[in-house]
C-alpha cells in the first residue's frame, strides 16, 4: 500500500504548483480581450491613443503570459512524475484534450503573441487586429481543452473500464467534449478571467487618475475596463449558477459539503448564508438560510430534494459493499480472463468498482475489510465541510463586491465626464487582489471538493500516485516553491515597474515620465 504521507505530499506539490500557475492564467485570458477591444477602436477611429493603450497594456500582458507558460509546463510533467498510475489508468482519455490543446491552441497562441509584439510596423492595422483576435481566441481555446480534461475528472462520461487492459478507455469523444460539467466550468472560468483582466486595468487606471497623470489615457482605459468588467461579473454570477446545477447533478457530495447540509431537507431546500459548523458532531449549531434558493440552484425545481451528507454516506456505504464484489471479480479476471462467472459478476457490479477501490487505502485485500475499515472509507467520501463552506462563501462574496464596483464605475463613466470621485478610485485600487483571491478559492473548492477522487467515483487519489520516496518529494516541493516564488517576485517587480512608468514607457513623447522626442535639426 502507498503511504498516506506520500499521497499527501504529492497532492500538496500539485496543489501549490497549480495555485501558482493560476495566479497568471486568469489575467492572460481576460486581458487579451481588452487588448482586442482597444485595438478595434484604434482601427475604427485612427486615434493613436487607442494604439498606445493596446501597446502599453499589451506589454503587461506579455510579462504575465511568459510567467504563465513557465509555471504551466511543470504541471503537465507532474502527471508522469508524481501521478504515473493515474496517467496509465486514464491516459487514453485525459491525454487527448491536452494533446489537442498543445497542437491547436498553444502553438497558435505563441505564434500570434510574437506577431502581436513585432508586427506593429510590418502589418496593416486590419492585419494586426486579426492577429490580436486570433491571440484572444487561442488563449480561450487553450483554457477550453484544459477544462474539458478537468471536467472529465469531475464527471467521467464517454469512457468505460476495460478489464482486459485494466484501464479506462474512451468510447465517445464528443460526450467528453460536450460534457455539461466541462462546458459549465469553461464559461465560468473564462468569465472569471475577464473579471481579473478588467479589475487589473481598472485598478491601475484608477491609480493614474488619483495621481492626476496621463488622465486622458487613464480615463479611456477606465471606461473600457468598467464596461467589460460589468458584463463579465454578471456572466460569472449567472454562469456560476449553472455550474452549481451541474455539481448538484454529478457531484452531490461536493454540493452537500459546500452547503454544510448534514441532513436532507424538504424540497425546495434553503440556501445557508452563515452557519456554525460542528464537524465533530456532524451538524450545524446554528445557521441562517434563505428559503428555497438552494433547491432552485441545485435541482432547478421545487419538488426535487438535495441530499444531505448523512444520506449520501448511506448511499456510498452501499456502493462500497457492492464495489467489494467488483474488485473481487476483477482480481479473478486478472488471474483468468476466461472466468465467465467472474465476468458476469464484474459486469453486474462494475459501476461501483471505484468505491470498492477506496478500501485499498487500508487493506491490500478488500475481502479482509472489517466494518470499521468500511466505515473509515465511507467517511473518506466526504471532504471536510468547514473549508468548503467558507471558501465558497468568500468567493461568492468577492464576486458580488466586484459586481458592485464595476456597476458603480460604469455608471460613473456615464454620469461624469471626469471620473474624479476619489472614493471610487480608491475603492477600485484596493480591490485589485480580489479577483485573484476569488479565482484561487474557486479552484480550491472545485478540486478539494472532489476528494477522495482523482477521477470522481472511478479512481481514488491514493491509488493514482507514483511510487516515489518521501525525501525526493520534499526536495522537489522545496525546489518548486523556491523557483516559483522567485518567478512571482520577478513578475511583481516587472509589473510594478512598468505600471509606475505608465504609457511613458512606450517612448512616444506623448505622456508623462518620458523625455519628449527630439526632432533632427534641418539644415538652413
Amino acid at each position: 500500500m502507498i503511504s498516506e504521507q506520500l499521497v499527501d505530499l504529492s497532492r500538496l506539490q500539485f496543489a501549490i504548483t497549480a495555485l501558482y500557475h493560476f495566479l497568471f492564467v486568469p489575467l492572460t485570458v481576460g486581458m487579451v480581450w481588452l487588448l482586442f477591444i482597444m485595438e478595434s477602436v484604434y482601427v475604427m477611429t485612427g486615434n493613436v491613443v487607442w494604439k498606445d493603450m493596446t501597446r502599453f497594456w499589451g506589454k503587461l500582458f506579455g510579462i504575465n503570459f511568459a510567467l504563465g507558460v513557465t509555471t504551466g509546463l511543470t504541471l503537465e510533467f507532474q502527471f508522469g512524475t508524481n501521478w504515473a498510475y493515474y496517467s496509465h489508468y486514464v491516459g487514453d482519455i485525459f491525454g487527448v484534450p491536452l494533446a489537442i490543446e498543445g497542437m491547436m491552441a498553444f502553438f497558435l497562441e505563441s505564434t500570434m503573441l510574437g506577431l502581436f509584439f513585432y508586427g506593429w510596423n510590418r502589418l496593416s492595422r486590419q492585419q494586426h487586429l486579426l492577429v490580436t483576435l486570433l491571440l484572444a481566441i487561442a488563449s480561450n481555446l487553450s483554457a477550453l481543452w484544459i477544462l474539458i480534461a478537468n471536467g472529465w475528472m469531475q464527471n467521467p462520461v464517454g469512457a468505460e473500464f476495460n478489464y482486459q487492459t485494466m484501464r479506462m478507455e474512451m468510447v465517445d469523444f464528443w460526450a467528453i467534449v460536450f460534457n455539461p460539467d466541462a462546458q459549465a466550468k469553461f464559461v465560468h472560468t473564462v468569465s472569471a478571467g475577464y473579471v481579473t483582466g478588467s479589475m487589473f486595468v481598472l485598478s491601475i487606471s484608477s491609480w493614474y487618475l488619483l495621481k492626476k497623470r496621463d488622465v486622458e489615457f487613464a480615463k479611456r482605459s477606465f471606461r473600457v475596463a468598467a464596461a467589460f468588467g460589468l458584463a463579465s461579473a454578471l456572466s460569472v454570477i449567472v454562469l456560476g449558477d449553472e455550474s452549481g446545477y451541474t455539481v448538484g447533478e454529478s457531484q452531490q457530495t461536493k454540493l452537500a459539503a459546500m452547503e454544510a447540509m448534514w441532513e436532507t431537507k424538504p424540497a425546495p431546500a434553503g440556501l445557508t448564508i452563515m452557519a456554525s459548523i460542528n464537524e465533530a458532531a456532524q451538524k450545524n449549531d446554528w445557521e441562517i438560510e434563505i428559503p428555497w434558493v438552494m433547491g432552485l440552484i441545485g435541482t432547478r425545481s421545487l419538488t426535487k430534494e438535495v441530499p444531505g451528507i448523512h444520506q449520501i454516506k448511506d448511499k456510498n456505504r452501499a456502493r462500497i459493499l457492492r464495489g467489494v464484489q467488483a474488485v473481487n471479480a476483477l482480481e479473478a479476471l486478472r488471474a483468468n480472463r476466461d472466468d465467465s462467472a467472474a465476468k458476469l459478476a464484474f459486469e453486474r457490479y462494475q459501476a461501483d468498482l471505484g468505491f470498492g477501490l477506496l478500501l485499498k487505502k487500508y487493506v491490500s485485500d478488500v475481502k479482509q475489510a472489517t466494518p470499521e475499515i468500511i466505515e473509515r472509507a465511507v467517511n473518506d467520501t466526504v471532504p471536510r465541510v468547514m473549508p468548503m463552506f467558507w471558501g465558497f462563501r468568500i468567493m461568492v462574496g468577492l464576486g458580488f463586491a466586484m459586481l458592485a464596483l464595476f456597476g458603480v464605475a460604469f455608471w460613473s463613466t456615464i454620469k461624469s465626464a471626469n471620473m474624479q470621485k476619489t472614493w471610487l478610485l480608491r475603492w477600485a485600487l484596493w480591490m485589485l487582489p480580489a479577483p485573484w483571491l476569488a479565482c484561487e478559492l474557486g479552484w480550491f473548492v472545485a478540486e478539494y471538493g472532489r476528494q477522495p477522487w482523482t477521477i470522481y467515483g472511478v479512481l481514488p487519489t491514493h491509488l493514482s500516485v507514483s511510487a516515489q520516496s518521501v525525501n525526493s518529494l520534499y526536495g522537489s516541493l522545496a525546489g518548486f516553491i523556491g523557483f516559483y516564488t522567485a518567478l512571482l517576485v520577478v513578475e511583481m517587480f516587472l509589473m510594478v515597474k512598468f505600471a509606475r512608468l505608465g504609457p511613458g514607457s512606450l517612448g512616444t513623447g506623448r505622456y508623462q515620465n518620458e523625455a519628449p522626442i527630439r526632432l533632427a535639426a534641418t539644415p538652413a
